[in-house]
């Protein structure tokens, strides 16, 4: 749990005690945030019969479908997605969409035989074959999602917070796959925003800007439990100037490069006052303004925002020194972010094509939502 604040991981112990079990209330704290994939209520798709599949004068019979987070949860109301294949692949190869409905729970009129029925809710899903007969009463089909939420955020230092526009999250397997890289679940997941997963450990990677500050750390989700997860940054945002004198005004046309202690270049920059995201160590800050040279060494520290001043008086050689040993460590205030997290669009965006069979058990477009 390397990089999880220590009050944290005590959160997460209180949010999963609190939400279990998953009944209406716990459902309800996946609607207090924004939801990942998710779109405006909407009536439900009626069930159908794909065109050519059932014959002049077949039987229909009705089948109803619940979810359920957890095998002892209330059924989950709404944000599900239902598909219903046949188990006989077209001459594509593919297995033919036979239904489809999203909402809660479902009610589909299928014809007696084999069908394979796929429940999604976010990225969590399962698929189970119903066998529907040609007599008799259709019992109601239960399927368990084993799933449950994953809610990300991060401070800077202690406690400084990050400004949403600055932060995202990676989602990947904890499996490492013979060749050494990690299966990605979901990229460029923003903060405060709950994504809905099947229940095991998950790797985060939390990027703070877009340098080299970054974050790794493994999370539990459990079925049913919506998990809050506060990540620490050990970096800070760091404002450039060129500057004739102390607190002057910043000079134009000035080109900036970044290195680290060791002589990396780790970011650049054609700006009077560039503003970049470093992880906490030692840096030089090299200034160039028309033919002259200028550089600074300075220190980051986690959380401390600040500004860093580069003096035209001390010009350089044309080619930048390796930096100084000694760091000098400059001032400054932390800089509070914005409040509040940036609400989604109010437009709806243009449904995306229903997903093949082989789509959902691959994870690629596995819901609707």
């Amino acid at each position: 749990m390397f990089g999880i604040l220590p009050f944290a991981r005590i959160g997460l112990a209180l949010a999963l005690v609190m939400l279990t079990p998953f009944g209406a209330a716990a459902q309800d704290a996946f609607k207090e945030f924004k939801q990942l994939e998710s779109t405006p209520k909407m009536p439900k798709l009626n069930a159908f019969i794909a065109p050519g599949t059932a014959q002049e004068g077949m039987h229909l019979r009705d089948v109803s479908l619940e979810a359920k987070l957890t095998a002892d949860g209330a059924p989950v109301e709404d944000g599900l997605s239902w598909y219903v294949f046949s188990p006989v692949a077209g001459t594509d190869g593919k297995l033919p969409l036979i239904a489809s409905s999203r909402g809660g729970t479902a009610a589909f009129q299928l014809a007696a035989g084999d069908y394979f029925v796929n429940v999604s809710f976010g990225r969590a899903g399962v698929t189970k074959k119903l066998t529907v007969p040609d007599e008799g009463e259709v019992d109601k089909q239960v399927m368990v999602l084993d799933a449950g939420g994953l809610l990300l955020n991060a401070v800077s230092g202690s406690d400084v917070r990050i400004r949403p526009d600055q932060l995202s999250f990676s989602i990947y397997s904890a499996e490492v796959r013979d060749d050494g890289e990690r299966g990605l679940v979901m990229a460029d997941v923003p903060p405060n925003t709950v994504v809905r997963l099947n229940a095991g450990t998950y790797h985060i990677v939390s990027e703070y800007g877009n340098v080299n500050a970054s974050i790794r750390a493994d999370i539990q989700v459990e079925a049913g439990k919506l998990t809050e997860a506060t990540i620490q940054h050990r970096a800070a945002q760091i404002n450039f100037k060129l500057v004739s004198e102390a607190g002057g005004e910043a000079i134009a046309d000035t080109a900036w490069s970044i290195l680290t202690a060791a002589g990396d270049s780790v970011g650049e920059s054609v700006s009077a006052f560039p503003t970049m995201v470093l992880s906490e160590g030692e840096y030089t800050a090299v200034a160039r303004n028309k033919d002259k040279i200028f550089q600074r060494d300075f220190t980051v520290a986690a959380g401390v925002n600040t500004d860093v001043e580069v003096l035209m008086k001390d010009q350089q050689a044309q080619q930048p020194i390796a930096p100084a040993a000694t760091a000098v460590a400059p001032g400054g205030q932390a800089a509070a972010g914005p409040k509040g997290v940036p609400q989604p669009g109010g437009e709806i965006p243009p449904q995306p094509p229903l997903p093949s069979y082989e789509d959902l058990q691959s994870g690629d477009g596995a819901s609707l939502d």
